[in-house]
């Protein structure tokens, strides 16, 4: 996809917000919910190739064990993606990495602070050795603020991803991860570019209890964009 296809694709998503937020709180998620199932695969099955492409809308799979579902990328705040899902599920990642989430059970990751020299920031490709970095999240509920997420990551091989019946070579970034003080650990990975770092694929796990594995579909990509 070219830079101008990326940048008309990305206003269409957008009006999609402005049209939502001039109504209340309720009727937003409401209208969170309408807006993607009638954009989104109406079906359980996931949609094929040319369904895909024939929707002019950045597109997301995202697994939860046994459900699947199809989100549509309705804003893009700086270096932030808001994906929505046809329930009125939002699910916020920053260069690959969930920051935030609305609607999700048992709970919602509510803020994610990730420091200036996050690997995630300067780019997953960058990777050469495992690296540790720190980031703080708000959880709820429970009211947990500010919350130290202790990461180790560490490039892996090159491996072959399949998206959409199309094959990519892929580097594989591991992450282990711990909540200090929550006695919660886990262990993620992502499926990163390693010519401009695009995260196509990832599996994270959030101290809430929720595992997702996303993948970009049809994903976003700012013209000529280097990190």
């Amino acid at each position: 996809m070219n830079g101008g296809a990326a940048v008309r694709l990305a206003a269409r998503s957008s009006l999609i917000v402005a049209a939502l937020l001039l109504g209340g709180c309720s009727d937003w998620a409401r209208g969170v919910a309408e807006t993607a199932r009638r954009v989104v695969h109406p079906s359980p099955e996931l949609p094929t190739p040319a369904q895909v492409m024939a929707r002019p809308y950045f597109q997301m799979q995202v697994d939860q064990g046994r459900h699947s579902a199809v989100l549509v990328l309705g804003n893009i705040d700086g270096e932030r993606e808001a994906w929505y899902s046809h329930d009125g599920v939002i699910l916020f990642l920053r260069h690959g990495v969930l920051v935030k989430s609305w609607g999700l059970a048992p709970g919602n990751l509510d803020a994610t602070a990730l420091p200036a020299d996050s690997p995630f920031v300067t780019g997953l490709q960058r990777l050469t050795g495992t690296v540790s970095s720190t980031r703080r999240v708000d959880l709820s509920p429970g009211y947990r603020y500010g919350v130290s997420l202790v990461s180790e990551l560490s490039p892996g091989p090159l491996e072959s991803v399949q998206v959409l019946g199309q094959s990519h070579q892929l580097r594989r970034i591991d992450e282990h991860v711990r909540a200090v003080g929550l006695h919660w650990q886990a262990d993620n990975r992502y499926w990163v570019d390693p010519a401009d770092g695009l995260v196509w694929k990832t599996r994270q796990s959030l101290p809430t209890g929720t595992t997702l594995t996303l993948t970009m579909l049809r994903p976003y990509q700012p013209e000529a964009e280097t990190r």
